[in-house]
């Protein structure tokens, strides 16, 4: 029984991947954490979990923690991150993915319908939640 609930866990856990993959365009598997995001970005000080944390907790298919994470909110896309890789990993591209994620986008497509959210819901979004749902892809 415990054999089948991680083996379970981890099938959840590579499914979580694929979507993100699958949203972002990005290989998540090949960081390999250098660290070179994190420490070239402006706001870095006020996330939780830092660009490179929010890889490999990707790549570990940790999907409630990462949703739950204020990190994904406090990104302002400026895309430093995606300069600084040595893997050409577009980082910006997976934090809006769990953005859309979070928001219920991605489950079935990578386009998130910002008016389809409750208006409780988007009264309390933060505005770069709009403004990621509003494009395809930060880059």
């Amino acid at each position: 029984m415990e054999t089948t609930l991680r083996i379970t866990s981890a099938r959840a856990g590579s499914d979580f991947v694929s979507r993100i993959e699958k949203i972002s365009g990005q290989k998540l598997l090949a960081c390999y954490q250098c660290g070179k995001c994190s420490a070239g970005c402006p706001m870095a000080a006020h996330m939780d979990v830092l660009p490179n944390q929010i890889i490999r907790m990707a790549q570990l298919g940790m999907k409630e923690q990462l949703l739950a994470a204020r990190s994904i909110w406090m990104c302002v896309s400026c895309l430093t991150c995606n300069s600084r890789c040595p893997k050409d990993i577009k980082i910006a591209e997976v934090i809006e993915a769990l953005r859309k994620a979070a928001l219920g986008g991605g489950e079935r497509n990578d386009h998130l319908h910002i008016m389809e959210l409750p208006s409780e819901a988007r009264s309390v979004l933060p505005p770069i939640a709009t403004i990621s749902a509003m494009r395809k892809l930060t880059s």
